[in-house]
């Protein structure tokens, strides 16, 4: 119940922003009006949801995201991709290229194309304004209904969701929270030629497709959100599947190595799932006859998680060495292993670990930060503050590293820039009230440089305008 009443609390406030922003004319909700409400809500989802912050994860799905939009031609927003937390089968498009994956949706998918057709189904609904679309067909319809529809996307099949849909009724906001069928055909269309256009299967789409209709069939009595708001699952079936028909015999798509989908997908699953049905499902896989030996070393990858995750570290690294004499190639293996060292209070093993990646790829920040936490173990803090800053670099809105950039901080007795730092981490956390009071901290600071002083302002009436819409 405390889950779903901070939800709620949360939630009100996504409401309450959307409906103070000024309410533009039924035909004109333009895209800097959605990129203000996206800004807003950005901050708001992040207190509401617990998203899985990892280095590894954001990397790999706004990797896989920018593919996508490399196909997609010119779009009017800059896209950011997040994984929530739950077990919820949901998955949802945010105004201005916000879209969110609920962590049970993805332990469903079994390649990476049916994660990329999702993607780019959700991609297709924000191309085309379909959120900004329905609210000119619905006339009364204003920002507020975008706020109190993602209100009821968000508790999924939480009690709160019925009561926020029946307020958002008696309050004359009548829109329909799901998609219209022309809405869904056309999103389809486009995510089915992007992933052609991208030499992928769209097959991939089919089988994703093919799974929501079995959920719907076995949930009858309670459907999953995406279910409900993206509806029609055997009709959009039924028309990939045509498509697909009409082009057999046609260009052969290379197979997809599913090394990084699986990766991704198991370290999702040991951050958000039951650790001890997921060590009952990856076990079964290994002892199933007829399981791959990619099936089986990647179940024992998963296995490795679990395993660190519950402090069996020997068990951890015998596990992943095995993955690793399976697939040399994949250097972020060695990364997951000197996390395991790391966490086993091996600090000088996993850099010499870490060495061996960051010497041939600079670019994995999963490695990168995991250095500098090498570092901090070993009491290097300059050495540790420069891999942090340089994370900063790539993904300017991870919350974990203002934290550490603002222990150092505060380890040197520089408690101005500790206190901005730790501003940030609460801003991207979601935590506004902390975020203000450490901003004024800095503010009041007379070590503060001028130049950090003038960001902490800008930051407070960010802070501002998120809070009073």
């Amino acid at each position: 119940m405390n889950r779903y009443l901070e939800r709620l609390i949360a939630l009100v406030v996504i409401v309450t922003l959307c409906t103070l922003a000024p309410a533009p004319p039924a035909s004109a909700f333009t895209i800097g009006e959605e990129r203000e409400v996206g800004e807003k809500l950005l901050y708001t989802v992040r207190s509401a949801f617990d998203l899985v912050d990892d280095p590894d994860v954001t990397q790999y799905i706004n990797d896989l995201g920018r593919q996508a939009l490399k196909v997609t031609g010119i779009q009017f927003f800059d896209y950011r991709f997040f994984v929530i937390n739950d077990s919820e089968f949901n998955a949802f498009a945010a105004p201005s290229g916000l879209i969110f994956f609920y962590a049970g949706l993805i332990s469903m998918m079994n390649s990476e194309d049916e994660l990329l057709s999702v993607m780019a189904h959700e991609i297709g609904h924000i191309s085309k304004r379909h959120l900004a679309s329905r609210m000119e067909k619905g006339k009364v319809v204003g920002i507020a209904s975008i706020g109190m529809a993602l209100a009821a996307l968000a508790f999924g099949s939480g009690t709160a969701a019925p009561t926020l849909m029946m307020g958002s009724l008696a309050a004359g906001q009548s829109a329909a929270l799901h998609f219209s069928r022309q809405d869904e055909e056309e999103a389809d269309l486009l995510a089915y030629g992007w992933m052609q256009k991208m030499g992928r299967s769209p097959e991939g789409q089919e089988k994703m497709l093919q799974t929501m209709r079995r959920v719907a069939r076995y949930r009858s009595e309670k459907l999953p959100q995406y279910l409900l708001t993206h509806p029609d699952s055997e009709a959009r079936l039924s028309y990939v599947e045509s498509l697909l028909e009409n082009e057999k015999g046609g260009t052969v798509v290379p197979p997809v190595d599913e090394f990084e989908f699986f990766r991704f997908k198991y370290r999702v699953m040991s951050q958000t799932k039951d650790l001890a049905s997921f060590r009952t499902h990856l076990t079964s896989i290994i002892t199933n006859p007829r399981s791959t030996a990619f099936a089986i070393n990647m179940a024992k990858f998963g296995l490795s998680q679990v395993d660190r995750m519950e402090n069996n570290f020997d068990s951890s690294l015998q596990l992943i060495d095995e993955v690793i004499a399976a697939f040399p190639q994949h250097p972020a293996l060695l990364v997951d292993k000197a996390v395991v060292e790391l966490a086993a209070g091996q600090a000088g093993e996993a850099r010499k670990t870490l060495e061996r990646v960051l010497n041939r790829d600079r670019s994995n920040m999963y490695a990168v930060f995991a250095m500098a936490k090498a570092l901090l173990q070993q009491g290097k803090q300059q050495e540790a503050e420069r891999y942090l800053k340089e994370l900063l670099v790539e993904q300017p809105e991870y919350p974990q590293v203002y934290f550490e950039l603002g222990q150092i901080a505060a380890n040197q007795g520089k408690n101005g820039i500790a206190a901005a730092y730790l501003g940030r981490h609460y801003l991207y956390s979601g935590k506004m009230d902390l975020a203000r009071k450490s901003f004024n901290d800095a503010l009041r600071d007379g070590s503060t440089p001028p130049e950090l002083k003038k960001e902490c302002k800008d930051l407070l009436e960010t802070v501002k305008r998120v809070e009073e819409g």
